[in-house]
C-alpha cells in the first residue's frame, strides 16, 4: 500500500491512508457549542483523508 494510493476501510473506499486524529480538544465554548472556527478547522482539512472528528465533552 502507497500512502497516496486509494483504501478500501470495510465499505468505504478512502482517496489515501492518510488519517488524522483529533485536534481541536475543548474549543466548544462553556455550553458546548463549537464555534464557526471548529468549523473552518476540519473544511480545511477535508480532502487530507480520514478525519477523526472530536466529540464534545460531557459534564
Amino acid at each position: 500500500m502507497k500512502l497516496l494510493e486509494n483504501v478500501i476501510l470495510g465499505k468505504e473506499t478512502l482517496k489515501n491512508a492518510i488519517a488524522m486524529a483529533p485536534l481541536t480538544r475543548s474549543r466548544a465554548d462553556i455550553e458546548g457549542v463549537v464555534s464557526d472556527l471548529t468549523t473552518l478547522y476540519y473544511t480545511q482539512r477535508a480532502s487530507a483523508g480520514l478525519l477523526i472528528t472530536e466529540a464534545i465533552n460531557i459534564t
